[in-house]
Parts: C-alpha cells; structure tokens; sequence
C-alpha cells in the first residue's frame, strides 16, 4: 500500500523553501537581464541569484549552466523531500526528452542537446542506446516505446511521428505518478499541462484542417476535456469546453487563431501561464506538499526564462521581442 505523507512532514522542507524563494527569478531581476548592457553583465546578475559562472557567448555553456542549476534544484530538495515521486515527475520529461534526441540523432553526435537533471545520467544513457541495451537501463514500456518510436521514424522520415509516440509514453506514466501520490495540487498541475498541449495541438490541426482523425492519434488522455469532445469540436466550442478550467483564458483565443487571425507562440504562453498561476496558488500554502509542488515549478519557469533571454541577447533580439516570448512570473 502507497504511504500518503502529510503536510506536518514536510513543514521542515517547507521553511527552506521560504528561503530558497527569495533567490529565484522575480520581474525585477528579469528586467536587470533584459537590460544589462552586455551579455556578460548579464550573467552577472545570475551569479548574483546563485547561478553558476559560464560563457554567456557560448550556447554549450549557456546549456551546462542551465543542467548545473538544474541538478542543483533537485539535490537540495531531494536531502529532505518525504516523497521523492514528486521529484520525479519534474525529472521524467528531460529523460523522454533526451530519448527523443538519441532516436532522431540517428547514430550522429548528439551530446550537446541531451539534458541533465532527469533521472537517468544522459551519458548512461547515450552508451546504452548505442549499444542497444535499453531493455536492461528502461522500465519495459518506456524501452518498448523507444523501439516503436525507432520504427515510426524509420518509416515515415517524420521526426514528429517520433515525438508522438515517446510523448504519450511520457505522460501515461507523469499520469500514473500522480495518481500515486495522492496529491491533489499535483494532479491539477498534470491535468492543467496535459490541458494545455491537447488545446494547442486541436488549435493546429484547424489550422491545417486536419480531421478528427490526425486528432485522435495526437491527443492525450488525462485532461478536463476527453479526446473524444475535442476531436468533434469545431474552433467556435473550444471556449465553452475549456470555460470551467484554468485554461478558458487561453480558450479564449482559440478561435481566433483557428481563422488564422492569431499567434499560436500567444496561445502557447496563455497555457504556461495557467500552469504558474497555479505555482502561485501553491506557493502560498504555508506548508505541505503544495509548497514545494509551487516551488518546483516556479524554478522550472526560471530555466526557461533565463533561456529564453539569454538565448534571445545572443541572437541580438530586443528587449521587447524578448518580453513578447517570457510567460508570467508569479511571486
């Protein structure tokens, strides 16, 4: 029988947490970011929130830093996490990530965009599908699915065919984890994310009018709304369909962009956002479980911004441009 941890044994982890906070990313040090005069100032100011020191003109550097910050993350929390499945759930994309990368890589030289902080070193990782002994390092339907991922893409040449496969794979077992724990902070987090990706990919397929059934081969199980209601919509109900969930804010524009008349980089930031309005929620739970759930992803979105700005000085965007691409931070 699964142990359900309460809230009191976490109230150590949790008063750690409240310090730790201060040093993340707020509005205030995100536009520090966007204008320091040079990259350099820039990562600067991250030394200064405890980022490691790195190459701001280098993207392999600007990658090391982000998987250092990263480990670092889920080391301090792991010391004193009474359920360390929680962890897990923030781990596990970055290994069907990186299976993604070993799959479409083909045999070439892929290390630099494998990523570290998931729960399978990526250098172990990378030996081990080179030498096609995935059966002995994977669970047996994660090892399965790499194998049709394997077969999708050597048929079709499409690397998306790839992603659907490991995709489903991933958030079928995010799902079973959730359940597990019996959390239901953590369960509104999944359900919200899962939310999110049905919506942009209903959105996209109107775009390309594509039919119900190139739906129902995208579409993930686990959300508020069912596949199945999602694959007979037409753009006008998605609003109404998404009208009692975190994401009617994003709905909202759905229809919009189904007639071409909007940004799908809008919609996707709409969906993030709902996914840190609920960090926020959660982050004010004094403590429990909630506390380090909100925290988790409050850091989460801190690595994708920090990201997204450094990536976007290097390539010599604006400030503005670059503002237009972050989600919401929520203190």
């Amino acid at each position: 029988m699964t142990k359900k941890y309460h809230d009191t044994e976490y109230l150590y982890l949790s008063a750690c947490i409240h310090s730790w906070e201060t040093r993340l990313l707020t509005p205030e040090r995100r536009e520090q970011l966007l204008s320091a005069p040079t990259d350099r100032d820039a990562a600067r100011v991250l030394e200064e929130m405890g980022w490691p020191a790195f190459d701001p003109e280098s993207e392999a550097a600007l990658d090391q830093a982000v998987g250092r910050r990263r480990e670092e993350l889920f080391a301090r929390l792991g010391k004193d996490m009474p359920d360390a499945r929680i962890l897990d759930v923030f781990r596990l994309p970055t290994d069907y990530h990186n299976l993604k990368v070993l799959v479409k890589s083909r045999g070439e030289d892929c290390r630099r965009l494998l990523m570290a902080g998931g729960r399978w070193d990526p250098e172990q990782l990378l030996s081990d599908y080179r030498q096609r002994e995935l059966r002995d390092f994977l669970p047996a339907e994660t090892a399965q699915a790499v194998q049709q991922a394997r077969q999708a893409l050597a048929e079709t040449g499409n690397g998306q065919e790839c992603d659907l496969v490991l995709d489903g794979t991933c958030f079928r077992e995010l799902t079973r984890l959730a359940d597990a724990v019996d959390c239901p902070a953590l369960t509104d987090y999944l359900r919200t994310r899962i939310d999110g990706v049905n919506l942009c990919s209903a959105v996209r397929a109107h775009r390309l009018r594509k039919g119900p059934d190139f739906l129902h081969k995208v579409l993930l199980e686990g959300g508020s709304v069912p596949p199945t209601a999602l694959e007979e919509a037409a753009p006008a109900d998605l609003r109404e369909l998404y009208a009692a969930t975190p994401l009617r804010e994003a709905a909202g524009l759905a229809e919009g962009i189904c007639a071409g008349g909007g940004s799908m980089t809008a919609l996707e930031k709409q969906c993030d956002n709902a996914v840190l309005r609920l960090a926020a929620k959660a982050r004010r739970t004094p403590f429990g479980v909630e506390t380090a759930l909100g925290y988790l992803i409050a850091a989460e979105a801190e690595l994708t911004a920090v990201r997204t700005i450094m990536t976007g000085r290097r390539a010599g965007l604006s400030a503005d441009a670059i503002r237009e691409r972050l989600r919401d931070i929520y203190g």
